[in-house]
């Protein structure tokens, strides 16, 4: 079989895999929906949220940021336990004694992360529109597109950069939660950024999440981005977040178990 063969295969097992695990599950695609439906429903008359001199409704505040929650989910929450769990069972170890390539074995994760956060992207996109009146016009469309697969692509070299770091499978999962909690609030994920300081939000900037839900954000409702719908500054941080991750990766990834 050919490389691009191979990879699609891996990523076909790995979907499956993904698709039997009800924690993957309810991490990546049920959460956000969830979200979606109960702030949906909690602001659905309440006023515009004001930010940064401009107003946006609540409902296009909310279904681009749910739809970066689940992309977070799916390219760095998942993997990043799923890698852990991998390493620690041994399976990493094993895979990597086969003769097929490590490239193979790292593609069909990244393959199966952008699927899986498309396909997020695609189920809030169609609640956004139907439900919540959410309706971003073909730019929009395909800078939100834009948006889903650069930040997969990104979040995915990032769980891999954080994996060694992580020693224990019983660990990975609470300390994940944790983390991207915290991050995601600070990201305007969960409530109004109006609501926080200026300079936490500074902080978040330089994280990958916030420039992330910008991005999102101005693909749905240009206003937010100056008029412009792709938010190529914001993109850029985390097109460099990505590079640099993927490059750390690269020297500190490791396929051993950490007791070895």
């Amino acid at each position: 079989m050919s490389t691009p063969s191979l990879i699609v295969h891996q990523a076909r097992y790995d979907l499956r895999v993904f698709a039997r695990d009800p924690r993957a599950r309810g991490f990546t695609l049920a959460l956000p929906v969830l979200l979606l439906v109960i702030f949906g429903s909690i602001f659905k008359s309440a006023k515009p949220f004001t930010e940064d001199g401009y107003t946006i409704s609540p409902d296009a505040y909310y279904v681009p940021r749910m739809i970066v929650l689940g992309l977070a989910g799916a390219a760095l929450s998942n993997l990043l336990i799923t890698l852990v769990s991998k390493r620690e069972t041994g399976a990493l170890k094993r895979r990597r004694a086969t003769p097929v390539s490590p490239v193979v074995l790292i593609s069909g994760d990244v393959v199966s992360a952008e699927v899986s956060a498309l396909t997020i992207a695609i189920v809030l996109s169609l609640i956004g529109w139907v439900a919540f009146s959410v309706h971003p016009g073909g730019a929009g469309l395909l800078a939100l597109l834009l948006a889903v697969v650069v930040g997969a692509a990104a979040l995915s070299a990032i769980a891999y950069a954080l994996s060694p770091f992580v020693k224990s499978v019983d660990g990975a999962g609470p300390l994940t939660v944790l983390v991207m909690f915290a991050v995601n609030a600070i990201s305007g994920i969960y409530v109004p950024e109006n609501l926080f300081p200026h300079w936490l939000r500074e902080v978040a900037q330089v994280l990958p999440i916030r420039p992330l839900a910008v991005a999102a954000q101005a693909a749905v409702d240009p206003a937010t981005n100056r008029g412009h719908t792709f938010a190529w500054a914001d993109l850029g941080i985390v097109v460099i977040w990505g590079v640099v991750a993927g490059v750390f990766a690269v020297r500190r990834f490791t396929w051993l178990p950490s007791q070895q």
